[in-house]
């Protein structure tokens, strides 16, 4: 097995819930004392019967008077049982009413009975102590799972976008779903059984051994070989376990991409060749999956195999053994009994190796997550919430680390508190990292960018944001109302706010135009609303938090001309302290910006209000010929 390097980070969370895991432990303890007192109940009832039956029973049925059966109760090396029916019989007034074997037969009954009762009680109250060790450790267990998710999501919060970037979003959900689950198994399940396998051990062991060492020796030799089997079983399981969830994975998101895009499937007239693809895909899984059940089917006949074996060997050893009279014939049902209670924990072995096994892997996947640090670090500086200076850039310069195209390079340029500045350019010409940059999603290569007189690298980084108003280009809605979602701009937001903000970003006679207005459940990314609604519906989430800094990133694209003005002329409305950032390949978006920067590769080409620019013969005047504004 590993060093388990990966696994030892974990101590600090179990000692975090040290409370239930000790008592966890102690109830495993008391569990599994009581399931080693019970078999050997059993021993001394089937011994106690045989000894009464040949001590007892047959001279009380051969016995001609009472007094005779008097003489046969006052025995002295009567055991245990025979005085308990000792002590029945002698409230009997007339013990000449015991005339028969019979009468005799229904009294050791009643004794086995009262035996049996005592076996049930004791496993009832195993039972229950059972349930509680699980409610102990496995809740423990689920307790330090949460803690472990509730990490990792506020990990995922402070990390930048250049780590999303360069992570798959299915992989990262991995992490806090498949992976934590792993851990919480190991946390949970192996820890328990460990200590179990560990107490049960020892306890019976120890039982077994001061009864007879040679008949233990020979009683546990097959247990040893179970755990390897089903160790090497386990391991073959873990392997195509892995591949079966790779293929499933690999159908469900066949799926779940062509039922996505069954428009276009439609459109272009390959259904066909989906059910093709698909039926290729699902063979696949369906071959890895009939593997993983062939092995699995090995699992229980060796169980039962190795099982059987101990328990022949228990028999035929223990059998001579009583034939040589150096062993009681109940202490061989007490051996059965224990191994039958030993099969699991040894069993178990091999799963909890694979289970240890898994949870390493996961966690080293965890902690290499864990231990990624943020480029975007936050300052300190929270500034003055009065005061209003606008965003200044000074030579500022950024390349994509992973591609190492240098998308903008030595920006100068400053939005003053209650003006507007534009940007636009071709495809590709470095709009959107600008509002990003601005944003402080990543920070500059080069040069710096200030807000409140200071560098937003020195700024609380959540106080920051909380005074900015940012519209992606690619604009998301949760699943939720519609009122939630613009809400969510603004904690606490009254239905006037949101009201307010929706009129102001022109959507509020299309929300009310729904059945259920402001309460309409948004599909998956809005899938119910059109293009536009949600461009809208994200600005009025946006200008519902009334920000100082306002970015919006060419999310006008889907909104028509008269929408647009709307928009345009609410954003700028009793706003005289607001800077704002637009972005825009479409010249009616910033014509009535107060200063418009043309960008082409990564530079500002052109610079002045859109009369200027129109008048200079360059990039914006071609642009505004081609979309005849």
């Amino acid at each position: 097995m590993k060093s388990l390097q990966a696994l030892r980070t974990l101590n600090p969370l179990f000692w975090e819930h040290k409370g239930k895991l000790f008592v966890g432990i102690f109830l495993i303890a008391i569990t599994n004392i009581l399931a080693v007192f019970a078999p050997a109940l059993v021993a001394e009832g089937i011994n106690s019967l045989r000894d009464a039956n040949v001590q007892y029973i047959e001279p009380l049925s051969n016995a001609e008077s009472d007094t005779e059966r008097v003489e046969i109760f006052q025995q002295e090396n009567v055991i245990a049982i025979p005085k308990v029916m000792k002590r029945i019989v002698s409230e009997i007034e007339d013990l000449s009413s015991i005339k028969s074997t019979e009468d005799l037969h229904k009294l050791v009954i009643a004794i086995a009975i009262f035996q049996a009762l005592l076996y049930m009680i004791t496993f009832l109250i195993k039972g229950v102590f059972l349930y509680f060790t699980r409610q102990t450790i496995i809740v423990n267990s689920r307790l330090m799972e949460f803690s472990l998710k509730k990490k990792i999501y506020e990990h995922y919060s402070v990390l930048d976008a250049n780590f999303y970037k360069s992570n798959d979003t299915g992989d990262l959900m991995n992490r806090i779903s498949e992976d934590v689950s792993k851990v919480r198994m190991y946390m949970g399940p192996a820890v328990m059984y460990t200590i179990n396998l560990f107490a049960l051990i020892i306890l019976v062991v120890g039982v077994m051994v001061t009864i007879d060492v040679e008949l233990t020796l020979y009683t546990l030799l097959p247990l040893p070989l179970m755990s390897v089997g089903i160790y090497i079983i386990s391991s073959k399981i873990n392997k195509l376990s892995d591949t079966v969830a790779s293929t499933q994975s690999d159908l469900t998101s066949f799926a779940q991409q062509h039922v996505s895009g069954i428009r276009v499937l439609q459109s272009y007239n390959r259904e066909s060749k989906a059910s093709d693809r698909f039926e290729n895909v699902s063979d696949e899984y369906k071959k890895h999956s009939l593997e993983l059940v062939k092995v699995e089917a090995l699992f229980i006949p060796i169980l039962v195999l190795l099982v059987g074996l101990s328990t022949v060997l228990t028999i035929y050893v223990g059998g001579l053994k009583v034939i040589e009279g150096s062993l009681e014939i109940g202490r061989i049902f007490q051996f059965i009994f224990y191994v039958n209670l030993l099969t699991w924990p040894f069993a178990s072995v091999g799963w909890v190796t694979s289970l240890v096994q898994k949870a390493e892997a996961s966690m080293a996947r965890i902690l290499d997550f864990l231990n990624t640090q943020p480029d975007v670090v936050s300052g300190t500086i929270v500034g003055d919430p009065s005061d209003h200076a606008g965003l200044v850039f000074k030579n500022v310069g950024f390349t994509y680390p992973e591609t190492g195209i240098e998308a903008v390079r030595d920006l100068n340029f400053t939005i003053k508190p209650g003006s507007t500045v534009a940007v636009t350019g071709r495809t590709g010409s470095g709009k959107s990292t600008i509002t990003q940059l601005a944003m402080r999603m990543m920070d500059p290569d080069s040069g710096s960018i200030e807000f409140l007189n200071n560098s937003i690298v020195d700024l609380h980084l959540g106080k920051f944001r909380e005074r900015t108003g940012y519209v992606p280009q690619d604009v998301f809605l949760f699943s939720d109302t519609i009122a939630n979602n613009i809400a969510f701009g603004r904690e606490s937001a009254s239905r006037e706010m949101i009201h307010k903000a929706a009129e102001a970003a022109g959507v509020a006679s299309d929300i009310e135009g729904f059945k259920d207005g402001y309460d309409t459940i948004l599909g998956e990314r809005g899938v119910n609303l059109s293009g536009g609604q949600k461009q809208r519906i994200c600005i009025a989430r946006a200008l519902i938090r009334e920000p100082d800094l306002l970015i919006l990133d060419d999310c006008l694209s889907a909104v028509d001309i008269t929408t647009e003005k709307h928009i345009l002329k609410s954003l700028n409305k009793n706003e005289v302290n607001r800077s704002s950032l637009i972005v825009s390949h479409r010249i009616s978006t910033i014509q009535g910006a107060d200063l418009i920067l043309v960008i082409d590769k990564g530079t500002i080409t052109e610079r002045g209000t859109h009369q200027e620019l129109s008048e200079l013969g360059g990039l914006y005047a071609e642009m505004l010929k081609k979309q005849d504004v």
